[in-house]
């Protein structure tokens, strides 16, 4: 790279060749001269000098020591965990007020903050002041794990402070906006399924709104802009004269709220019944009230002020006064007849954070900062960029960065010279009519090249309103900015940088060029000049562009009102919000009088290098009469000419993106002749599927409530969480001599190492050193769960893309990161296994081969009983894997000491223990060395079961070679590709029947995809047998596991650690002799049920816990099933284009570590302070699964006393000795029954004080009389699961001992549409009813099954991962490839509902369950549920391909996206775009089950 500039106020040295440095140091000297970025951040202001060119928004923000709230998610600006709003001093010319931009703070390029307010999570509230918003969240459990949610807040704050209008006092604001118009979309969360979040939303705006909103009206005024009086300050706390600053923990002019809700309307339901379990009867719902109730079991703890034992002559008296009280976060008032209520502080718009003054004489001047590799400019005129691109024409124009961040962050594109063009008004200028002649006259447009898109969409809905057909291109364009990336990028990206970014997929490129627009361009040689969009792109990526030219607009004619013309847009993706697209099209057709084709455009993104013309289709289409089926024909013809796709076509799916081709241009006919009223037209294919407001209900009525067990408490964290202050590991503040590190991955799938060059690496700036397979012992080297198979270092050899080689370790993560890209690795290419059939092929398998017997399969006799059945079914079903997608990456700290080499590791793991041993091993220590905390995790989902481990002992080696604290957070695609994900499982089986559907036999062998190590595969694979029969019996059966060796990362446990995938195979099983035999599949699944007294294929007996009979029929009652089974019979038969399906499955799921016997064990340990304190200690590690807070639910209970007494840290290996890992959907029963155990000891020492005291005595009296008598305060616990001990090859009934403690039964019904041109779906409505037992927290297990049911259905439907064939890598490494649900993707019906009652009515009790507190383990099972999402799907394929003539069996393998669903539906469209696989083709993209 040649030579940089230095920039304003730093030593200068002359440059030593004509390049950057020749170039720019005249305008550096001239023009550029302040380095200087001046800004305010809440509320404060920020003077930076110089900063760090390399640093984005998100990074500076992090560098304060108590602004840890903006969350790391991604780096990709698709996850929104980082998500700030930043205003400016300026005017909106449609709002008339300062506007609030929620961006993401990770793309963001810190130069854009000058002149401007950035408001982080911390800005607008705290834990003792909290903003409604952040309270309603907390309080209505829209938090888990909590690390999405400062950015779904965020989020909502601009679209509240937007809303408002300070000289009305009005709320432009409706339900409607939160939800449809993509607010949200630039935000996921893995843990809730949204359904709290968007209900807390809602009833914000019912709630603290209600009666101060103004209905929403498109209007556009010429009116001068007035200024908002709350934006300017006037009096000494700089809040306006009347309002309040809006500080956090209040403002001296803020009024004293009452703690009331301002929902005044409020209903309060109090039922005593369950719409899912009583369906006759309303659903008790939690009510919103405006009375203050303390419930005192819960919060209002009191403390004893210190005493010396001395203090008092009198034996045991009580102490005196109180030195301290506390109370929950978001707790909620007293519970009316089993029902929570809840309390919130209304919401007062004068107090909130006020836009800073003197920002409004903030003048705009030209900036340049950096160093010797990047330096950034930052002009404030058109004329000024101009003349710097003359001077270096390779300076990179950035405005909101999101393509140019991914570029440098995750391809290692350098940029040594950018530009950042967000602050020139002159490329933001579109202007529009102001009169109604001015309309009238309007034959082009021209858009401000540098428009934001979120600008822009409302430009195209004024034009298309004033202008209706003639702006049809608008309204086109419209459509796809709607759906393009999330609503931070689109506040901040601009139309020319899609233009200029060529993207191939591009979403408004097609548009433009069917339009025929031209792209205006600025240069100081040539002027103004015009580049036509139809020339614009000669190749990938690459424009006619010129090199020194800037896009200042782009022109979009419009018709004359008297033309025949219609242009329409279309975009299909893996997932219809913040998805980038597989094809997109923009299509323009113009006819004259005769209604022949008089022009044509037909543009396509997604089917070559570039944007690109149909040219044959529209040779074809030129002159003929539009409205005649020839025509038709003749286009879909043409355009299977036209793109030609080649199976190996880069990209992949060649088929379905020419299915897509031509599925759009037949909607598109469709189309054309509907809006110019030339024909009649199927309505079905020009309206596709629309999705309606979701709603949605919980029983929250609780029966069976207790003092504090049974309380629908908020999780205890949800409030910090909510204000950014709850901690994540790398929010711990820095370490004195920190240093950073980061991993060297390998670039081949299977691959000899050559050579290892790190000396490019140590000589970067602020390196310090590495460590690799040289660093500790060969036998300290490997490492596993089960079989220590795996090396933590590679050596000689890497086994997988992504394999850890080493780790450098540098001052800070951004030196970290660069040096670990400079190592250089020669390899030697060796042949890569990647997906269960090549690994069947060559034989490359784990030794493991356990097996499930009965029956028949107990002697050997299978081809007897085979010979029996009437019929015989076979089949290979297939089911992807899936990325836990948890938002904290995995991330680890080792603080070593200069004592005996012990050292304190922090990690995100679900696992202490395992860490301690293996940091223990790789440093050469004992156990009692290492003292492994975590406080809480992101997320994990068992992906920080195992796959953490080798993160802390990385960061651990290391920090015992320096002598200095290691820390390590990975970005979003190292995690993905290092740390696995659930396994991909292929089933071959064969399955005997009677005629009449009793299943009689089953043989069956499963294959799973390891990876390149075993990591928990064994057990994973022994789940998967064990979980094949779901809930069906099955007389005879034979089930093997095989585990699969390939080259790809190691695949580990994730939430349901097998089950899903089996109980997946079971039902495709299910459908395929139903459609074989002619009967109904519900009808089948009941005459197959378990009945009390049958045995599973490994000889559990079904107890008398057994309720999945009479859950499928209160289901269907509640759901009405039935009646809707027959609705859409009907509704298929009335259209043939869009389809509906419908689904009820059932599913069991047993509870337990099954054969890791020696994991169904836990400790736990209780300490009573002599001041009434409760300190709590257990294994457990949270999540968000709100362990924790149930633990403490427990403590309390049993203790008596108030919940806000018991106290938990974090969870350490100091604390708790040889924890079993939080999994299994274990950690409430196993560590629940510790800590009842050690209250239970406690509870006996206490007795005698209770006894003296009386029962109304405060826990503080007890303690203290129970210290002075010297009674010991403090208890281990210990608990070990009774009755299981399965042991593999027991095939007699008789001798097997239970696999599992017991079963949580569920049962759920969806139903669904979609839309069989291009595969896309709606959920219309899921109904779920799930067997919890005595729920500890309903409102925590409500959370797991609605999250875990949202996580299923991902799994089932859009989380698809492929790797490319080419290299072997992971392909889907990141949010912009990888589709977990969204905010729009839930269904538009969500009822939950808990087993209340037995089929006779009578109350159930679970008392036999001999668990804590009788309740169930509720993590895991409701995760497969989401399968009926797919079954409902799959019921919709099948009668669109009756209908067609399709007499195939239908073979859908998981996970059904939109290009297998489309595929699936066999039509002539089809069949027209089929593509032809030649011999050793491989496709571009491999899926390995």
């Amino acid at each position: 790279m040649s030579p940089l500039p230095k920039p304003p106020l730093a030593t200068r040295r002359p440059a030593t060749d004509v390049s950057a440095a020749e170039a720019l140091t005249p305008l550096i000297q001239t023009t550029y001269t302040s380095p200087t970025l001046r800004f305010f951040l809440n509320g404060n202001r920020v003077e930076l000098h110089n900063p760090n060119p390399h640093w984005t928004l998100l990074d500076f923000i992090r560098d304060f020591h108590d602004l840890k709230g903006t969350k790391l998610g991604c780096g990709e600006g698709g996850c929104g965990a980082c998500t700030v709003v930043l205003s400016s001093p300026k005017i909106s010319k449609r709002t008339k007020k300062i506007e609030y931009l929620a961006v993401n703070a990770c793309l963001f390029p810190l130069v854009g903050v000058d002149g401007k307010h950035i408001i982080t999570i911390e800005g607008i509230g705290n834990v003792l002041s909290p903003h409604p918003l952040q309270e309603r969240i907390a309080k209505l459990h829209g938090s888990q794990c909590g690390f999405c949610t400062p950015g779904i807040v965020m989020s909502l704050y601009a679209l509240v402070r937007n809303a408002y209008n300070p000289d009305t006092g009005e709320f432009h604001l409706s339900e409607h906006e939160i939800e449809d118009e993509g607010h949200l979309d630039g935000n996921l969360c893995r843990c809730t399924g949204y359904k709290p979040i968007l209900h807390a939303a809602k009833t914000f705006v019912r709630e603290d709104l209600n009666g101060r909103l103004a209905p929403s009206t498109i209007s556009y005024s010429k009116e001068d802009p007035a200024f908002d009086l709350t934006e300017i300050s006037r009096g000494g706390c700089g809040s306006s004269s009347s309002g309040s600053c809006g500080k956090p923990g209040g403002c001296c002019r803020d009024k004293s709220p009452s703690s009331s809700s301002s929902g005044a309307d409020s209903e309060t339901v109090e039922s005593s019944s369950s719409s899912l379990t009583e369906p006759d009867s309303s659903s008790a719902a939690a009510s919103l009230g405006d009375e203050q109730e303390v419930d005192v079991g819960l919060t209002g703890a009191a403390y004893a002020k210190p005493m010396k034992s001395k203090e008092t002559k009198e034996e045991g008296a009580k102490p005196e006064n109180t030195k301290a009280q506390t109370a929950l976060d978001a707790a909620p008032a007293a519970s009316r007849q089993g029902v929570p209520h809840y309390i919130f502080k209304p919401y007062q718009p004068n107090t909130e954070l006020i836009f800073p003054p003197s920002l409004w004489k903030h003048s705009k001047t030209p900036l340049c900062f950096g160093d010797d590799r990047r330096l950034w400019f930052r002009p404030v005129t058109l004329e000024q960029l101009v003349q710097l691109k003359n001077a270096y024409p390779s300076a990179k124009l950035v405005g909101g960065a999101s393509e140019v961040q991914v570029e440098v962050r995750f391809k290692n594109s350098s940029f040594a010279v950018s530009v950042y063009v967000s602050d020139i008004e002159e490329l933001q200028e579109t202007r529009v009519p102001q009169t109604d002649a001015e309309w009238d006259a309007l034959t082009e447009l021209y858009l401000g090249a540098n428009t934001p898109l979120s600008e822009l969409e409302h430009v195209c809905k004024v034009v298309y309103s004033k202008l209706g057909q003639r702006a049809l291109a608008l309204e086109a364009l419209r459509k796809q900015l709607r759906y393009f990336a999330g609503r931070q990028i689109r506040n901040v990206a601009s139309l020319a940088g899609n233009v200029a970014t060529a993207s191939p997929i591009s979403d408004g490129n097609p548009v433009l060029l069917a339009a025929g627009a031209d792209i205006i361009v600025q240069t100081k040689e040539q002027g103004s000049i015009t580049l036509p969009m139809s020339k614009f792109f000669v190749g990938y990526r690459t424009t006619t562009l010129p090199p020194d030219g800037v896009i200042t607009h782009i022109r979009i004619p419009l018709p004359p009102a008297s033309a025949k013309e219609v242009t329409k847009a279309y975009k299909q993706a893996k997932r219809k919000d913040d998805d980038i697209a597989i094809v997109t099209a923009g299509f323009r057709v113009r006819l004259d009088e005769g209604s022949h084709v008089e022009d044509v455009c037909l543009a396509y993104g997604g089917m070559a290098p570039t944007t690109v013309e149909a040219k044959k289709t529209q040779q074809a289409l030129l002159g003929k009469r539009w409205f005649e089926s020839t025509t038709l024909e003749a286009g879909l013809d043409a355009l299977a000419a036209d793109f030609n796709l080649s199976y190996t076509v880069p990209g992949g799916m060649a088929h379905y993106r020419r299915a897509l081709a031509l599925s759009f241009f037949f909607r598109f006919w469709h189309e054309a002749v509907a809006e110019l009223g030339i024909g009649r037209f199927d309505k079905d294919i020009i309206d596709g599927i629309h999705r309606e407001l979701s709603t949605g209900t919980r029983d929250d009525y609780n029966p069976l409530e207790q003092r504090v067990v049974g309380k629908q408490v908020p999780h205890l964290s949800a409030l910090k969480q909510c204000t950014g202050e709850a901690e994540y590991l790398d929010d711990i503040p820095r370490q004195d001599r920190e240093l950073f590190g980061s991993l060297v991955l390998s670039a081949k799938a299977h691959a000899r190492i050559a050579d290892i060059d790190w000396t490019p690496a140590l000589a970067l700036a602020g390196v310090v050193g590495y460590i690799d397979k040289k660093s500790i012992p060969a036998e300290a080297n490997m490492w596993g769960s089960k079989y220590k198979d795996e090396p933590f270092f590679a050596d000689s050899e890497v086994l997988a893309h992504g394999q850890v080689v080493g780790m450098v370790y540098a001052d800070t993560s951004l030196h970290a990161s660069a040096a670990a890209k400079a190592v250089k690795i020669v390899y030697e290419d060796l042949p890569a296994i990647l997906t269960i059939d090549e690994a069947i092929e060559a034989g490359s398998m784990y030794e493991h081969e356990n097996q499930l017997r009965k029956g028949a399969a107990v002697a050997g006799n299978m081809d007897e009983a085979f010979a029996k059945c009437d019929r015989i079914f076979t089949g290979v079903t297939r089911v992807g894997g899936q990325d836990h997608f948890y938002l904290e990456t995995n991330a680890a700290l080792a603080i070593p000491s200069k004592e005996d080499g012990s050292m304190e590791v922090w990690s995100s793991t679900q696992n202490t223990m395992e860490t301690q041993e293996f940091v223990s091993q790789v440093l050469g220590v004992p156990s009692n060395r290492i003292n492994v905390r975590v406080k809480r995790m992101g997320g994990a989902f068992g992906g920080k079961e195992s796959r953490s481990v080798p993160f802390a002992c990385y960061c651990a080696i290391a920090a015992k070679k320096e002598g200095r604290p290691i820390r390590v957070m990975l970005n979003r695609d190292e995690d993905m590709a290092t740390s696995g994900q659930r396994h991909p499982v292929q089933a071959r089986w064969k399955i005997g029947t009677t005629r009449e559907g009793r299943l009689l036999v089953m043989d069956a062998d499963l294959y799973a995809n390891s990876g390149f190590s075993q990591d928990l595969s064994g057990g994973v694979m022994d789940r998967c047998c064990t979980h094949l029969d779901n809930c069906y019996n099955v007389p005879d059966v034979w089930i093997r596991g095989r585990l699969c060796k390939t080259n790809i990362h190691s695949n580990t446990a994730f939430r349901g650690f097998g089950g899903p995938q089996a109980m997946f195979i079971a039902e495709q099983m299910m459908h395929a002799v139903a459609e074989g035999l002619g009967l109904d599949v519900d009808e089948l699944r009941l005459r197959n049920l378990y009945n009390i007294g049958d045995r599973t294929p490994f000889h559990q007996l079904i107890d008398d816990d057994w309720h999945v009979p009479t859950m499928l029929k209160q289901l269907k009652q509640s759901s009405d099933y039935e009646q809707r089974k027959s609705n859409v019979a009907a509704f298929n038969a009335s259209h043939r284009w869009r389809k509906r399906g419908i689904s009820l499955v059932p599913c069991k799921f047993g509870l337990s570590f099954a054969t890791a016997i020696h994991l169904n064990q836990a400790g736990a340990s209780v300490k009573v302070y002599a001041d009434g304190s409760v300190l709590l200690h257990h294994g457990g590690t949270e999540m968000g699964q709100g362990l924790y807070t149930k633990m403490c639910q427990i403590a309390a209970q049993e203790l008596g006393v108030p919940l806000d007494a018991v106290y938990t840290q974090d969870s350490q290996s100091y604390q708790t000795a040889n924890a079993s890992p939080t999994a299994a959907s274990s950690g409430s029963d196993l560590n629940g029954m510790a800590v009842k155990d050690a209250c239970d000891q406690l509870n006996q020492r206490l007795q005698p004080y209770w006894d003296k005291f009386g029962r109304d005595a405060a826990f503080k009296t007890i303690a203290h009389a129970a210290y002075l008598d010297r009674v010991n305060l403090a208890a281990n616990g210990f608990w070990k699961m009774p009755r299981i001990g399965y042991i593999w090859g027991t095939y007699d009934a008789e001798k097997a001992k239970p696999m599992y403690y017991y079963w949580t039964q569920g049962v759920a019904c969806s139903e669904v549409e979609l839309d069989l041109l291009t595969g896309a779906h709606t959920v219309l409505r899921s109904d779920i009813l799930m067997d919890v037992g005595q729920s500890i927290n309903p409102a925590i297990d409500y959370g797991q099954i609605e999250g875990a049911f949202i996580q299923g259905m991902g799994l089932f439907t859009t989380e698809q991962s492929l790797w490319t064939a080419r290299d072997g890598a992971l392909a889907t490494s990141g949010p912009g490839t990888y589709k977990i649900p969204a905010f729009a993707d839930i269904p538009q019906v969500f009822n939950a509902g808990m087993l209340r009652i037995d089929e006779n009515g009578e109350a159930l009790t679970w008392n036999q369950l001999r668990s804590v507190q009788s309740s169930k383990g509720i993590g895991e099972p409701p995760l497969f549920l989401g399968a009926t999402v797919f079954f409902a799907l799959r019921e919709a394929v099948r009668d669109a391909r009756v209908e067609r003539g399709v007499t195939e069996p239908l073979v859908l393998h998981g996970p059904a996206t939109a290009e297998r669903l489309r595929l699936a539906v066999g039509d002539d469209i089809v069949k027209r775009s089929a593509v032809e696989r030649k011999d050793g083709e491989k496709a571009f993209f491999v899926e390995v089950a």
